[in-house]
């Protein structure tokens, strides 16, 4: 006789409704560019990647990790950074290109669920390079939406109309939009050790963050996200080394021994 289905454990709703709740602020965020409200709308975005870094974190610590979990998590992070971001910039700016911008949104959303397809399909993958290095591949999607919005993060708190135009915007989002889906390795948090010596000088740094973020939010969110792009060429050497690292001890076994030499040549 079949077995029957399982339904969804109870430890699992905690996870999974906190993934909902980032959805419905992804998709808030598209309500309040629609009215106008950009700032506001970027800060839904922000609050939804907050609550995507928490669920993945809840479920592990429940033990409530499930197959329904992580695809939920993938739709959802699909349209709160794929479609909602694509949305708000073209609301924001790419509008006043009509063809080009509408392009290169779409672009940006189609090329985020690509990222996140290919994530699913190797999830049940044992070899995976960049993750057993540590390294993620490609720009992960809430760090994607954070870069195609970076001009719209420094027009808020700079008021300078040059990082409106769409002739800037549209090439930007584009680029955003290929280092989603590029087979570029980009640093995790499991790619980031800490010395020992140096623990106490991070705290004191996640410290001023925190505080900066306070007082000066968008500041610190640009900068951060600027930071972020300008890492990326640190990370695909970082992760150049560690290849190269793994590869001498297999070349090195792989190498044919030297023939040995009869002795009546001797």
């Amino acid at each position: 006789m079949p077995r029957k289905p399982r339904g969804l454990p109870l430890r699992a709703v905690a996870p999974n409704a906190i993934t909902a709740l980032a959805l419905c602020s992804g998709l808030t965020g598209i309500r309040f560019a629609i009215a106008g409200n950009f700032q506001i709308a970027v800060l839904m975005i922000i609050i939804a990647a907050v609550l995507d870094g928490l669920d993945g974190r809840v479920a592990r610590m429940l033990h409530g990790e499930s197959r329904f979990g992580a695809e939920l998590d993938s739709l959802a992070d699909a349209i709160s950074f794929g479609v909602s971001p694509a949305l708000i910039m073209y609301l924001w700016s790419l509008q006043d290109l009509p063809r080009l911008g509408w392009l290169c949104s779409l672009v940006l959303a189609v090329f985020c669920a690509l990222r996140l397809a290919r994530f699913n399909a190797q999830i049940d993958e044992t070899e995976q390079p960049h993750k057993s290095a540590g390294f993620l591949t490609g720009v992960p999607a809430p760090a994607g939406a954070g870069l195609a919005m970076l001009p719209l993060f420094f027009w808020v708190w700079t008021d300078e109309p040059l990082f409106r135009s769409p002739y800037l915007v549209a090439p930007w989002v584009a680029l955003v939009a290929l280092l989603m889906i590029s087979s570029i390795a980009t640093y995790s948090w499991g790619s980031l050790k800490l010395r020992r010596n140096i623990r106490f000088e991070a705290l004191a740094i996640v410290v001023l963050v925190g505080a900066a973020i306070v007082s000066a939010p968008w500041h610190t969110v640009s900068l951060l996200a600027a930071a972020y792009f300008l890492s990326i060429p640190f990370s695909m050497r970082s992760y150049a080394r560690i290849k190269r690292l793994r590869a001498a001890p297999a070349a090195s076994s792989a190498a044919p021994s030297a023939p040995a030499i009869p002795d009546d040549d001797l």
